[in-house]
């Protein structure tokens, strides 16, 4: 429940009272606007849009239908709908597969609007709050970039579906309520989405990552950073599964297999290329920002990694555009050493 003098005064056009009352849902907000979408620009979008909705519909809203906290999150919802249903956030891109030196890249049905998501984000409380008793997902596992990027491929009903019951709680009928639809049209809808998700959790086949912050992951971290910064490529490849897949958003393919990803790591060391690597975290998981060295002066920014740890070794690794940095904190470069 919330104050009733505040809601009052929100009511009343009084804008400090409804930042109080909105305000402390901002951050749960961005986090399901991103799973939504999958993008962390896309979804500060989303939620600046839910908060003057919100502000715009306050004068009618009454607790006696639902609590603010569901009322926003319909709210959110129905904007990411809207934005998943657009058609220009799938641009149509063709690729001539011939203009690249081997390895060739594997083609893979991944999202290419893709982006990682700030652990500092998450540690501001975004997805501290009680979950509904009928939640089925860790709520590190509902972060992690294999799952969100699952997410992009299903239906836009159904990833509100499952997103809003098996990842937050919500009871059917609150979820009915959020998208004015049936309970047996969300019964149907989270069915089909939980099968969707099951056989690409099965096709992948990996085992859990090690605890955050453990001295297991710490220890792999550790291992890849001696070993990438050193351009050691023996040392790298031993890090990986044999089914490693290395994914470069926005572009919808990358390199699959060992072999493949131990020849396209042996054309970026090339020339004697070497980076400097600065750890930070996405997605609660281990996340680089690179730089490349040079002799003399700046080492400007060339990527962003985040590694999907399987069991104690990596099966996947994402690279994002230097773009993202300032999200986690980064510079676009690092003085000369």
């Amino acid at each position: 429940m919330v104050p009733a003098d505040l809601l009052s005064r929100a009511r009343a056009g009084d804008g400090e009272a409804f930042r109080e009352l909105a305000e402390s849902h901002r951050r749960e907000l961005q986090v399901h606007c991103y799973r939504m979408l999958g993008s962390f620009a896309d979804a500060e979008d989303a939620v600046q849009e839910t908060m003057l909705a919100a502000w715009q519909g306050i004068g009618g809203f009454t607790e006696e239908r639902a609590s603010l906290r569901t009322w926003l999150y319909k709210i959110a919802t129905n904007r990411c709908l809207n934005a998943r249903r657009a058609a220009s956030r799938r641009p149509a891109r063709g690729w001539d597969m011939s203009q690249f030196q081997p390895p060739v890249p594997t083609p893979r049905d991944e999202a290419a609007w893709l982006q990682p998501f700030p652990d500092a984000f998450l540690l501001e409380g975004a997805v501290d709050q009680p979950l509904g008793p009928e939640a089925r997902y860790e709520q590190s596992q509902a972060i992690s970039l294999a799952f969100v990027a699952a997410l992009q491929l299903l239906p836009p009903r159904q990833v509100a579906v499952v997103i809003l019951r098996d990842v937050l709680g919500f009871h059917a009928s609150e979820v009915a309520g959020m998208l004015e639809v049936t309970v047996p049209s969300v019964n149907s809808a989270l069915k089909r989405a939980r099968a969707n998700l099951r056989r690409r959790q099965q096709a992948a086949g990996h085992q859990p990552p090690p605890a955050a912050g453990s001295p297991a992951e710490d220890a792999i971290v550790a291992m890849f950073t001696r070993a990438w910064e050193s351009a050691d490529l023996d040392a790298l490849v031993a890090l990986l599964t044999d089914d490693v897949f290395i994914a470069m958003p926005p572009e919808p393919f990358g390199y699959e297999g060992r072999d493949a990803v131990a020849r396209y790591w042996a054309r970026q060391f090339a020339a004697g290329r070497r980076f400097d690597l600065v750890p930070t975290r996405a997605n609660g998981q281990p996340a680089f920002g690179a730089y490349l060295r040079v002799p003399a002066g700046i080492r400007h920014a060339a990527g962003f990694y985040v590694l999907t740890l399987d069991g104690d070794r990596i099966g996947a690794m994402t690279r994002f555009e230097a773009s993202v940095l300032p999200w986690f904190g980064l510079p676009r470069s690092l003085p000369a050493r």
